[in-house]
């Protein structure tokens, strides 16, 4: 084979390889952030959640405290 075919051949395995290997680095580092904004997410989400679930208690509680105001204005009117 003449010089510059086999020159040739080496340049584009060459080639080659350099671009699958970017394209493996990149895609490794791609997931890794991806997984990172998955883990970000989830915590947000729990948060949020915890949130809801303490607006709801409060909620209850506020409900709580007007039937117990009520039941005392009631209270207060007998005695009167």
């Amino acid at each position: 084979m003449d010089n510059t075919i086999v020159v040739a051949i080496i340049s584009l395995i060459g080639t080659l390889g350099g671009s699958l290997g970017g394209i493996l680095v990149a895609n490794k580092l791609t997931n890794y952030r991806v997984e990172q904004l998955e883990k970000k997410v989830e915590k947000h989400n729990q948060v949020v959640e915890r949130v809801y679930h303490l607006e709801q208690k409060n909620a209850v509680q506020d409900e709580e405290i007007k039937v117990a105001n009520h039941r005392i204005s009631d209270l207060e009117g007998k005695v009167k």
